[in-house]
């Protein structure tokens, strides 16, 4: 199983986002993709427990910002954790619930307000728990070393549960089993080549070349597989890069780029009509701009890209603070109080 563990600042969001579908897609959409796919795109979500918390979105969005308030320490008291099953792994819906009830004790929170919901939308089953940081004491709980007490969690699971194992990056084991040969090395070696060529170039003809020029050939189709020296095929997604997602990858460094060039030739611009070109360094000259939407976009596609960079993150994974429709309601937000 995989394990995420994400800290954020809105409650409203992010249960919006565990209880709702995809807002990106059509009713018709939803019936054609559940048809194609074998999965629930409509009414995708099912709660399967809660605590503390009551009511609709909005009812329980308040009540978790209530307690909140109980510590003004606490910037971002949301928790959201979420677990993935290996492809081919089943549980019942009690054993989902026991899971999800032994994830919130390992992080502490179990007598904090969460609800717990299982998403019906992919192949593999998974559920996300949005989590108040802040008890009812007013005391929040550590967010230190999450996505290692994550990674340990699943392993014990896995184990008592006889589900897939799945191997931890080596940055959480200890030094005597890092020092361990691992099965997977092949499958590490090809990840690490994917993740940093897509660090590297902007466009698919350069990712393939660059990714030929190490040894591998390369199998595009409906999705991608790559052949390494000795032979061996291995597909993108068994990496944690599918071709969707190396696409999306791809696409948002462009976007990158354009934003990155449009924000140059601002400073530029800006320089020249001045008059102040001598008193700015090129470090000290973006400072100025920082909270322009230029800018901000800029940071939120270097969040994203960074986000999806990381091989067990999928699109269906990406916070709800990093996509388009957060960045867009920010802006509106912020555009309000500049009105008034």
């Amino acid at each position: 199983m995989i394990g995420t563990v994400i800290t954020g600042s809105s409650f409203y969001h992010l249960i919006s986002y565990v209880l709702e579908d995809k807002k990106d897609l059509s009713e018709e959409q939803k019936r054609e993709m559940s048809l194609r796919d074998g999965v629930q795109h409509k009414d995708r979500a099912e709660i399967l427990a809660f605590n503390n918390c009551f009511g609709d979105k909005y009812e329980m969005a308040e009540q978790f910002r209530d307690v909140a308030r109980l510590s003004k320490r606490v910037e971002k008291p949301a928790f959201h954790l979420s677990i993935r099953l290996a492809e081919g792994d089943h549980l019942t819906k009690d054993q989902l619930i026991e899971l999800g009830e032994a994830l919130v004790k390992e992080f502490n929170v179990a007598d904090h307000q969460y609800l717990m919901v299982f998403h019906k939308d992919t192949r593999e089953q998974h559920f996300h728990i949005v989590v108040n940081r802040v008890g009812l004491d007013g005391k929040a709980a550590s967010d230190s070393n999450s996505y290692r007490r994550m990674a340990a969690f699943c392993r014990k699971q896995e184990q008592k549960l006889g589900l897939t194992q799945v191997l931890s990056p080596k940055a959480f084991l200890s030094k005597e089993q890092q020092l361990t040969p691992r099965q997977d090395q092949r499958q590490t070696r090809l990840r690490d080549h994917i993740r940093n060529t897509l660090k590297d170039v902007n466009d698919y003809p350069a990712f393939e070349k660059t990714i030929r020029s190490l040894g591998y050939t390369v199998i595009k189709g409906r999705g991608i597989a790559f052949i390494d020296g000795k032979k061996v095929k291995i597909k993108g997604s068994d990496v944690g890069f599918s071709l969707s997602k190396i696409e999306r990858i791809l696409s948002l460094k462009k976007e990158l780029a354009y934003k990155q060039q449009e924000q140059r030739n601002f400073e530029s611009l800006s320089r020249n009509q001045s008059g102040k070109k001598n008193h700015y360094t090129d470090n000290d000259w973006p400072q100025h701009n920082n909270g322009s939407p230029l800018v901000l976009g800029i940071q939120n596609l270097a969040n994203l890209i960074e986000w999806l960079l990381q091989p067990e993150m999928t699109d269906n994974t990406i916070p709800y603070e990093l996509t388009q429709e957060a960045y867009d309601r920010k802006q509106k937000r912020k555009q309000k109080r500049q009105s008034h």
